[in-house]
């Protein structure tokens, strides 16, 4: 078995003793980009990124990549154009391994300062790996909590707090596993740890769901249970109504009482049902839950898959799939979502499973995978007749085609959502369509109706207290404000635009990073290169962990335009497979 060590300083093992290694920095620098480079990468590129200093650089790039195969043993690895790894299958790569435990960075020690576009990928890279191996021991630890091995599960949560300090649900995933080992004391030791951390190194406080993770058990009831299988129905049923009706509170007390009783009635299906409903309301409907609202739903698919229940089972893998694009987590993202498509069979099933799987990739900057999902997911839903389905892959065909300037089809999906919505009355979408209109209206220099519908989807999306919709539609408020001149209320509102956006824990980091972008550019146009730098090097890391690939490139284009000329060519090589037609001109700008 060979073993190629990427994570910490590099390296090779065979059946667990070290072999020869490669020689040179960018040997290593070439098998790493290859490994982890998203299609397999032409000749003449490799050579153009590392050896360009060269005088024969694609005859530096034969030898080198002659040389990795004599380290590997591999005769038939790395040949080709595009070169292709073709490791086989008795050879592991470590950065795959959620068992990896070394404390390093992706080839830590390998600089190549000759290398400016590598270095600048390099970056990105070490980011987009240590965020999926942090996704991956989450998910692990998650999966422990929800089926009872708590203890096990704290030692994998415990590596996700070691990899993210400043990630709060990193630290509430591990108060829960302590709590539920039954070690309450070590929880609230580490509720403290976190909040002196937060507040010396952040200048914020964790929202209250950390100090409640300490003591509050997922599925236990707030009120004396009523006993009975049709207890558990009628539970069910006042909580998914009150849920609907805003009431969220009291929502969530029935339906934990409902899992409670179903669980007592001994009725497994319902019990499923339960714990389902109870951890989609904990991800939509309260803020700051999403923690809680995952180990709820594993626990949800373990008891549905008991009881044979495909329909719950599939609900429960769209949901945390869904809760992993939110939190920018795609690997794990793909993963639940392909589960979910795997288990469904109905059209409405799978019209809600892959509109999520097209926000997914629209996020990512995958443009025409968006468009696929997006466009069966609302044939599906058409034809399963669910309108509000149709309503919310709308909003994200809208929001794919407005990020790529292509402002009538945007405009004819967003006009189509709107009209669902208001038909539906579904006042807990409208501010996100809203807001979309408004900056199309704003494209066209319809100046005064862009305020109006902005100036609408902030005031409702602050009764509804939802940050994703109060980040969105500050953010085009300070847009609107910078096009009529006015910087300090176009600053005022692109910094209450961040502050809402990012203000609870399970944020949409997408949107917070739109919100950055915004900001950096903006601030960049006023002259403001110190709160420039500042938010471009947030967006910068948001980006890379949360592998947002479109705003990673649009934060070396704002390096460009603070001085870093280097960062230009950066941004080319990020933004290379990326189909975004507004992209490409900002890049040619640039």
């Amino acid at each position: 078995m060979l073993t190629i060590r990427l994570m910490g300083r590099p390296s090779i093992e065979r059946d667990d003793r070290p072999v020869r290694s490669p020689r040179g920095r960018k040997a290593w620098a070439l098998l790493a980009y290859v490994l982890l480079a998203e299609r397999p990468p032409s000749r003449r590129a490799l050579a153009e990124l590392l050896f360009r200093d060269a005088d024969d650089p694609l005859g530096a790039l034969r030898w080198t990549l002659a040389e990795l195969r004599r380290s590997l043993g591999l005769p038939d690895a790395f040949s080709g154009d595009p070169v292709l790894s073709n490791l086989g299958a008795d050879v592991t790569v470590d950065i795959e391994d959620p068992e990896t435990t070394s404390e390093g960075e992706l080839l830590d020690g390998v600089e190549l300062p000759s290398s400016l576009e590598f270095e600048s990928w390099l970056l990105v890279a070490r980011h987009r790996v240590s965020a999926a191996q942090e996704a991956r021991v989450r998910e692990i630890a998650v999966g422990l909590l929800a089926t009872g091995h708590a203890g096990e599960a704290v030692a994998y949560a415990s590596r996700a707090v070691a990899r993210n300090p400043f990630e709060e649900g990193n630290h509430e995933l591990l108060v829960r596993c302590l709590a539920a080992a039954g070690d309450r004391a070590a929880a609230r030791r580490q509720v403290a740890v976190c909040e002196d951390l937060f507040r010396r190194e952040l200048g914020t406080k964790p929202s209250p769901a950390l100090r409640e993770a300490a003591d509050i058990q997922t599925g236990s009831p707030m009120a004396l249970p009523l006993g009975g299988r049709a207890a558990a129905a009628s539970q069910l049923d006042a909580g998914r109504a009150a849920i609907v009706a805003g009431a969220v509170d009291a929502g969530l007390q029935s339906l934990r009482r409902a899992v409670v009783e179903a669980e007592r009635s001994g009725d497994t299906a319902l019990h499923g049902r339960a714990l389902t409903a109870l951890g989609s309301a904990l991800i939509h409907a309260a803020r700051g839950r999403d923690e809680e609202g995952s180990v709820v739903l594993h626990e949800a698919i373990a008891v549905a898959t008991a009881a044979g229940d495909r329909a719950t089972s599939v609900t429960a893998h769209r949901e945390l799939g869904f809760v992993e694009v939110q939190a920018g987590r795609r690997t794990t993202a793909d993963a639940w979502l392909g589960k979910a498509h795997a288990l469904a069979e109905t059209d409405a099933e799978i019209g809600a499973i892959l509109a999520v799987r097209g926000q997914n990739a629209s996020d990512r900057g995958d443009y025409p995978g968006a468009f696929e999902f997006l466009r069966e997911g609302l044939e599906r839903s058409e034809r399963s007749d669910d309108r509000r389905q149709q309503a919310w892959t709308l909003s994200m065909v809208g929001r794919a085609h407005l990020l790529r300037a292509e402002h009538s089809q945007a405009a004819v999906a967003v006009a189509r959502s709107l009209e669902l919505i208001r038909e539906q009355r579904w006042m807990a979408l409208l501010p996100w369509s809203q807001t979309l209109q408004a900056e199309l209206d704003l494209a066209a220099g319809d100046v005064d109706r862009a305020a109006n519908g902005l100036e609408q989807a902030w005031v409702l999306g602050c009764q509804l207290n939802d940050p994703c919709w109060e980040g969105m539609a500050a953010r085009g408020l300070g847009l609107l404000q910078a096009h009529q001149g006015d910087k300090a209320a176009a600053v005022r509102w692109l910094g209450e635009a961040a502050s809402r956006s990012s203000r609870v824990s399970d944020r949409y980091q997408w949107v917070f990073g739109h919100v950055l972008d915004a900001s950096a550019g903006a601030a960049i146009d006023q002259g403001d290169e110190e709160r420039g730098r500042a938010l471009v090097t947030a967006l910068g890391s948001l980006a890379a962990r949360c592998d947002m690939r479109e705003l990673v490139a649009r934060a070396h284009v704002h390096r460009g335009r603070l001085g870093d000329t280097s960062a230009y060519a950066a941004a080319r090589l990020l933004a290379a497979d990326i189909d975004n037609p507004a992209l490409a001109d900002l890049m040619r700008a640039a």
